[in-house]
């Protein structure tokens, strides 16, 4: 159990990181929009994907075929991958309109594990299955998140600065004729 352990903390840290790293792709001024970073991501996830998905599938010696009773792999990987895509842009347009990495991520985390436990519920095809703890937990994790989200420090707005006015000179000005005398 405890490879799977470490790629699940990897995949924490990585995805935790993710919300803190694009906000520093917005615009402060405005001169691009939400979406240009978005195009970014999508490359990142196609080439880090694709070179990923050869080097397993070659280290596992797979053959390269996605037909007949391979293209399961195919049809779910890329239900999957629109899943993880449409995911991606829903976070970007939260963190790129005004959300902060504080209030978004644990939002987007905790509804994570909800929505994928009630579709482990809804797979068992008989809900009386399902522990009661279940629904305690769906509760403490809202109770989670917004903990969380209210008491992850966070930078206070910068100071007014007070601009200092130099003395008024109240002395008329020398005229280029003026001798001092």
């Amino acid at each position: 159990m405890l490879i799977p352990i470490l790629f699940a903390c990897g995949t924490a840290l990585c995805w935790g990181l993710y919300g803190p790293t694009l906000q520093h792709a917005r615009s402060s001024t405005g001169e691009w929009s939400a979406f240009k970073p978005y195009v970014f991501i999508g490359i990142a996830y196609l080439v880090w994907a694709c070179l990923g998905g050869v080097t397993g599938m070659t280290i596992k010696g797979d053959s390269f075929s996605f037909s007949g009773s391979q293209s399961p792999a195919m049809t779910w990987g890329f239900l999957a991958g629109t899943l993880g895509a449409f995911g991606a842009f829903s976070l970007t347009s939260a963190m790129l309109s005004g959300g902060k990495p504080l209030f978004v991520m644990p939002i987007v985390f905790g509804g994570a594990v909800t929505v994928t436990a009630i579709v482990s519920a809804i797979e068992l095809k008989d809900i009386t299955k399902t522990s009661p703890l279940l629904w305690v937990g769906m509760v403490a994790v809202v109770i989670g998140v917004v903990l969380v989200a209210a008491n992850t420090p966070h930078a206070h707005p910068p100071a007014k600065q007070v601009e200092q006015q130099k003395p008024a000179d109240t002395s008329a000005p020398e005229s280029p004729g003026d001798t001092g005398t």
